[in-house]
């Protein structure tokens, strides 16, 4: 697109990002994410109830009387974003497209966290590291990001959700919130950089599908072409037998990733591209702020 029609896209994602993180995730988000720990705020006196453990002895013993460190929590959090553009994320069929609902939710995740005032990084990945945008924190650098996820053009086509998971682990060395934005359509086994990632990290997964990808229509012969591998077939959806076969790998697949996420402990939410976004991140994130 022309640099006119990106400002305007922007300017527009901008908008109605910023609205739903200010007026609708604001105490949600808070909530959800709370900080990497607790850091020293100030000594005051001892009081019944408190943790002996907290007494500051250097300042007892100078006043003669126990007093006691006070903590509050370490708000700022560094928000990691991996967003998927390998080449099934341009399928649209029902509703938007996955690239244009994913630039939706992981913008509207970047403008929470800067509204809590933490940073936001990306990782653009398809089979290999794409893009790396470093954690900072300002309005200027949320619009850049933007920019990037409504332009961005990736060199390859395929998925590697491994190589993202295992780039961030190593390229992160502080603890971070990770949101892993994608389709999930990916051959690769990620169970372990997955555990390994929410081990060091906090991770959680966001799915956007369509589901024209659930369920094959019953349009008669079809050439299909695999966004990814650039390859093209003729399949009959006319037959039954074809489409509910092609239903069951979906099933299947679907059970595979739910079981590798509940097995690594990452929370996950699924979204199509013709549901409310809006639902789908605000169950994630009550869901979180039980835990």
């Amino acid at each position: 697109m022309d640099s006119n029609e990106l400002l305007r896209r922007v300017r527009k994602i901008e908008i109605k990002t910023k609205g739903l993180s200010q007026n609708i995730f604001a105490g949600e988000y808070h909530s959800a994410f709370k900080g990497r720990g607790m850091t020293f705020s100030e000594v005051r006196e001892y009081q019944y109830g408190d943790d002996v453990r907290d007494i500051d002895w250097n300042v007892t013993a100078r006043y003669k009387r126990p007093y006691v460190k006070v903590y509050e929590e370490e708000r700022e959090l560094t928000v990691m974003l991996l967003v998927d553009v390998s080449g099934s994320k341009d399928f649209g069929a029902v509703g938007v497209a996955k690239r244009e609902m994913m630039a939706e939710v992981a913008a509207t995740l970047a403008f929470s966290a800067i509204e809590n005032n933490d940073k936001v990084g990306v990782i653009f990945f398809s089979d290999k590291i794409e893009k790396f945008i470093p954690p900072k924190k300002g309005r200027k650098h949320i619009l850049l990001v933007i920019r990037e996820l409504l332009d961005f053009k990736p060199t390859n086509t395929g998925t590697d959700i491994d190589h993202a998971l295992q780039y961030m682990t190593s390229a992160l060395k502080k603890r971070c919130t990770t949101f892993v934005v994608s389709d999930f359509i990916d051959t690769h086994d990620y169970y372990q950089s997955l555990s390994i990632a929410n081990h060091k990290h906090d991770v959680m997964a966001i799915q956007v599908y369509d589901k024209r990808e659930a369920q094959l229509p019953k349009m008669g012969l079809v050439r299909m072409r695999d966004a990814e591998r650039g390859t093209t077939q003729w399949v009959n959806t006319s037959s039954k037998r074809v489409r509910q076969a092609y239903q069951k790998w979906w099933y299947d697949r679907q059970q595979e990733i739910n079981a590798t996420v509940q097995r690594c402990n990452v929370d996950m939410t699924s979204v199509a591209t013709d549901e409310d976004y809006v639902k789908a991140l605000m169950a994630l994130f009550k869901k979180r702020a039980v835990h």
